[in-house]
């Protein structure tokens, strides 16, 4: 259940949790940009669960008119932008498309937001938590975060240099809460975007450990942000770090206990992907302090993968392996 303690803005200040006239009337309309995103595609499907009214944009981010259009036919108090692009099969295909990444991931979403503030309308950006990495200052395994207000230093791959360029960006405005999405996860570990699914179909992983985003729990909390209309920055993940082999063993054990995997060095990772790969873990206690129920990383990854999934273990175990004999024979 989402609660509503109190909140912050994004320059940290205390914002009352009183709720305006159009919120307490159930006036809230959501415009979603994303459609044909994993993210975009979920919130419909939560906003839908929810009974909330909203509709999905048509512009393109780059086209200001169609966006003004849009919010003409909408009339929006809300914005929510899951728009973006991430590459396929990765981000190592933003390395040669630099051009399409810039307009995604930059252009589009800074015009965007400049059209809320205009307007005097907020907007939700879902982010990404990948524009940091683990350095003498924040050592893995130290249990010290990167907060909110700290700065990016990770821009190994072209896809976090524009992000991190964008997050920067967008604290000039006044309307935008900007979520910091890291490996994010689901129930589904056959959807090819999934963190579990993308690290499970291999025989050998790095084991790092990592802020994760487990979308079942967190999205709901993100249309709350939303409709409190908090700003500034967000790390939008549970609390703690997890490892590739922690997750790992998690499925041997709660699906099929047969289950194996090598390691690899992040050095030999290098030689199989293009631009490195973020690895960090990232404070959470803003997002803490908005819903004190919030699970640690592990204990989500139970309640809203594993202990569902093994309901049908045996369907689940075949499944996976299926997956994993394709991927070795394409590879």
């Amino acid at each position: 259940m989402v609660s509503l303690g109190p909140t912050e803005g994004g320059n940290g200040s205390a914002v009352g949790m009183k709720r305006s006239g159009e919120e307490m009337d159930g006036a809230v309309k959501f415009l979603v940009y994303g459609r044909n995103g994993w993210i975009g595609s979920l919130l419909g499907d939560l906003l839908k669960k929810q009974g909330a009214e909203y509709e999905y944009g048509t512009a393109r981010l780059e086209d200001r008119a169609a966006i003004l259009a849009d919010i003409e036919r909408v009339k929006p108090t809300r914005i929510l932008n899951a728009a973006g692009v991430t590459g396929r099969p990765n981000v190592d295909w933003c390395e040669s498309n630099k051009q399409t990444c810039i307009r995604g991931n930059v252009l589009g979403t800074i015009n965007l937001a400049d059209v809320c503030e205009q307007k005097g309308i907020h907007m939700t950006y879902y982010g990404t938590g990948c524009i940091f990495h683990y350095d003498e200052s924040f050592p893995q395994g130290s249990g010290k975060g990167f907060t909110e207000a700290d700065t990016p230093n990770f821009t190994g791959s072209y896809y976090s240099h524009c992000k991190a360029m964008t997050e920067n960006l967008l604290g000039a405005y006044n309307h935008v809460l900007t979520l910091r999405v890291r490996m994010p996860i689901v129930q589904d570990i056959m959807f090819p975007r999934n963190f579990i699914t993308k690290i499970i179909k291999y025989q050998k992983v790095i084991d790092i450990p990592n802020s994760m985003t487990v979308l079942p729990e967190l999205l709901p909390y993100s249309l709350e942000m939303s409709r409190r209309a908090l700003t500034g920055v967000m790390n939008f993940t549970n609390p703690g770090a997890i490892s590739h082999n922690e997750i790992l063993q998690l499925y041997r054990e709660y699906i099929d206990p047969e289950f194996t995997w090598e390691n690899f060095t992040v050095e030999e990772q290098a030689k199989v992907i293009v631009a490195p790969r973020s690895n960090n873990l990232l404070d959470t206690a803003r997002m803490k302090g908005e819903f004190p129920e919030l699970l640690d990383i592990r204990q989500s990854l139970i309640t809203h993968v594993f202990e569902p999934l093994a309901r049908n273990k045996e369907e689940v175990g075949q499944n996976v392996q299926r997956m994993r004999e394709e991927f070795r024979a394409a590879a």
